[in-house]
């Protein structure tokens, strides 16, 4: 088999609230029991589900986004994902034709299925219906001829009348169901503000949670007829996106070592991209992990800094209570290392959040709001920095309850140019710091300069490589 016809499938619903990541996150886990290899996948920009969708399979967690990244990525970015899958399951967003607002199907999990040639399986709150379950189905068949709806999964299904009842509606539909899937609370992935908790702030729960929902998926479902329908699809023409035909090493470094870039995680940085690391791998820059929360010291011999979004928010008295990093951070931003940080990372980079202090690398003050800001944003650079030069233009994505004052510094990191015009974070020395979430496949150079802008620094004093 080669790696353009690897049998996939998409997860999707009519609308959020269905299920989608319940019986994908079952799916990928049932399979990945089974002895297959699973390649997970999300439509749009969250990062949350990624995280069980890695959990329950043993690899990384990759999104599929249309408006970050551009339609001719989607196919590219799958394939690269899923090298050396035998199974690859893709995870819709929203309602199966919901996509970026005002921009039609852009963005929706009914172009991304489009763009994989791949069939879709559409599942179905049947909680409160019977027979109008039928109609339903029909209309999303038939709305879109280019769309395969190949399947459904009845979930929420009250009893075994309840399922009767809809299964003998489903006759007339001409779509098979798949799987029926009973009311069930065991299971359960916590919510808060932005959506499911973290695999990373429950790792212990989520563990079991993910093996319940694959015992649920594997008594409900119908997994050889799933498999058999993910091995219908044809091959794809794309080749696979590849960072290291992207990105050559970053300039200078050939005959230096590889500069060294720490990037946050743990449980208050959980944002990021897969790529992102291997775009900067690729651009010749040696990747350190390391834990805001529990490290006291950057990564020795860090040249630069990747601080991502997540939820500082829930964490920052830990945070403020780790002083010794906070000055570590501090320091390297001073020293004019490169520092790109989002969202989270931006509010790291404050002088405090909530009250408590931060690294206080930015003249801001963060707080919580009730306000939630959300959406696809497009923007231009409006100065040559550390990630970015003057002019380029970037597609982003915002996703917070916070506020920061003020909210751009003296030299902005962003003009946003739409869904409206403003100015948008702030960059310094080499600090590019913003509420703007990037997808740097979209835009590799980004982190080419970021890497290039390492190379140039001496490592952290007194920190040996």
């Amino acid at each position: 088999m080669s790696n353009g016809a690897i049998p996939r499938l998409v997860i999707a619903a009519p609308s959020s609230g269905a299920g989608k990541t319940t019986v994908a996150t079952g799916l990928m886990a049932a399979f990945a029991e089974a002895g297959l290899t699973v390649s997970p996948h999300k439509v749009g920009p969250d990062y949350i589900d990624p995280g069980y969708h890695s959990l329950a399979t043993g690899r990384p967690g990759r999104n599929l986004d249309a408006y970050l990244c551009g339609p001719d990525r989607i196919a590219p970015l799958f394939l690269h994902g899923a090298a050396g899958a035998d199974l690859a399951l893709v995870e819709g967003v929203m309602g199966l034709f919901d996509g970026a607002s005002g921009r039609g199907e852009l963005s929706s999990t009914a172009q991304v299925a489009k763009l994989l040639r791949a069939p879709v399986v559409l599942v179905v709150d049947a909680s409160s219906q019977s027979r109008s379950v039928a109609a339903l189905v029909h209309g999303f068949a038939s709305w879109d001829p280019e769309v395969r709806l190949a399947g459904v999964i009845l979930n929420k299904v009250g009893s075994d009348r309840h399922e009767e009842l809809l299964r003998e509606a489903m006759d007339s539909s001409g779509v098979p169901v798949l799987g029926a899937l009973r009311r069930d609370g065991r299971a359960g992935t916590p919510s808060r503000h932005l959506g499911l908790v973290p695999v990373a702030e429950r790792r212990s729960e989520a563990v079991e949670s993910v093996a319940e929902l694959a015992a649920r998926v594997r008594e409900g479902c119908d997994l050889e007829a799933l498999l058999a329908l993910a091995r219908t699809v044809p091959e794809l023409p794309d080749a696979a996106w590849d960072p290291a035909a992207e990105l050559a090493p970053a300039e200078g470094t050939a005959a230096l070592e590889k500069p060294l870039i720490a990037v946050a995680g743990g449980a208050a940085f959980t944002f990021s991209y897969a790529e992102h690391a291997e775009l900067l791998a690729a651009a010749g820059a040696e990747v350190a992990p390391f834990d805001p929360l529990r490290d006291e010291e950057l990564p020795p011999g860090t040249q630069g800094l990747v601080i991502g979004g997540g939820f500082p928010e829930m964490y920052a008295p830990d945070l403020s209570a780790n002083a010794p990093l906070r000055t570590a951070v501090a320091a390297l931003a001073a020293s004019g290392a490169p520092v790109s940080a989002e969202c989270a990372g931006l509010l790291y980079l404050s002088r405090s959040l909530d009250g408590k202090p931060m690294c206080g690398v930015l003249p801001a003050e963060a707080r919580m709001t009730e306000r939630l800001t959300l959406g696809y944003r497009e923007a231009v650079a409006l100065s040559d920095n550390a990630l970015a030069t003057a002019g380029t233009r970037v597609r982003g994505h915002e996703f917070h309850r916070t506020t920061l004052e003020p909210g751009a510094g003296a030299a902005p990191a962003w003009g946003l140019t739409h869904p409206e015009r403003r100015l948008e974070g702030f960059v310094s020395g080499g600090v590019h710091a913003s509420y703007l979430h990037l997808h740097w496949a979209a835009e590799p150079a980004l982190a080419g300069r970021l890497a290039a802008s390492a190379a140039r620094r001496a490592p952290v004093r007194g920190a040996a490589r």
